[in-house]
């Protein structure tokens, strides 16, 4: 019996270069939320501004509503949770909403009462 050598692994193929993503260039402005903010604290009506006034005045001011539906509704439940918004009426990214007004509290020394 004849010894057989093992057969020569096949060349490995050559490596191809990564290619590098481009590069999308940094939004500048304002943020989503700021332009929100910015649009109710601007309104003057008493019981708040509504979801649809809200769209429009993005849309007036350059924001592409249509194509950011979805952006929008979140960023609007977002404010909302982290208590920049308030909701007067209404649920989820529906109905009308404030501006919340800023608390400030006094820290309470609670050592001048037992020390």
């Amino acid at each position: 019996m004849a010894e057989v050598a093992p057969a020569a692994a096949p060349a490995a193929a050559p490596a191809k270069p990564a290619k590098k993503k481009a590069a999308k260039p940094k939004r500048t402005g304002p943020s989503l939320g700021e332009l929100i903010v910015k649009a109710v604290g601007a309104s003057k009506e008493r019981s708040g501004v509504s979801a649809a006034a809200l769209r429009k005045s993005l849309a007036a001011g350059g924001y592409d509503v249509e194509k950011n539906k979805a952006r929008v509704r979140t960023t609007l439940k977002n404010l909302v949770t982290k208590g920049a918004l308030i909701q007067v009426k209404g649920v989820g990214a529906s109905g009308s909403f404030k501006l919340a007004k800023k608390v400030e509290t006094k820290a309470k020394n609670r050592c001048s009462n037992f020390c």
